[in-house]
């Protein structure tokens, strides 16, 4: 004797609507995430794990001791790139008058967009190079009088297309050590 009424039939599960619902939000996370899985596999966005903490830490001194020293040298420049020539042209103050300059703009998230300008003095502390064509986007740039052992680093950070000048000054240790955790590494 069952408790059912007669006139109302139980339908197999495979039949009905929400089972089938359910296993395919099962699904299709899994088919998502699987994507996602090859997809981050795949490619590779190009940073640069630190392994070895303490050369990492000495570096980050050096860094500072460089921002110390071009702040004691009352140093200072204004970075401009002419949009229609793509010149690099810097105006550096201060004490110090390098026959040349070495630019360095650093992509925020991938090393391999980074670039390095040599910049020639011309005259009363302007230095000019040719720049890269049609330069976009957020960047860091550093400013130092040699290429390996420079004595002194200004630093500053811009977005281009930029037509009105940036100014490169020694930082504080946060910016520094944000910088150098960019650019040192690589």
């Amino acid at each position: 004797m069952s408790s059912l009424p007669a006139s109302k039939k139980v339908t197999p599960w495979y039949k009905q609507f929400w089972p089938w619902f359910l296993i395919g939000i099962l699904l299709s996370s899994i088919i998502v995430s699987t994507g996602f899985a090859v997809m981050s596999i795949k490619s590779f966005d190009g940073m640069v794990v630190q392994e070895d903490y303490y050369e990492h830490g000495k570096a980050i001194n050096m860094v500072l001791a460089k921002q110390e020293h071009a702040r004691e040298l009352n140093l200072s420049a204004d970075l401009r790139i002419d949009p229609l020539t793509s010149d690099i042209v810097v105006d550096l103050s201060g004490d110090a008058r390098p026959e040349a300059l070495y630019l360095d703009l650093i992509f925020p998230t991938e090393d391999n967009r980074d670039q390095s300008f040599v910049l020639e003095h011309v005259r009363d502390g302007r230095y000019i190079t040719q720049g890269p064509d049609n330069l976009r986007y957020r960047w860091y740039l550093q400013i130092q009088p040699a290429l390996e052992e420079a004595d002194w680093r200004l630093t500053g950070e811009a977005t281009f297309p930029n037509e009105s000048s940036v100014a490169l000054l020694p930082r504080s240790e946060e910016h520094t050590s944000e910088l150098q955790s960019l650019g040192s590494s690589r």
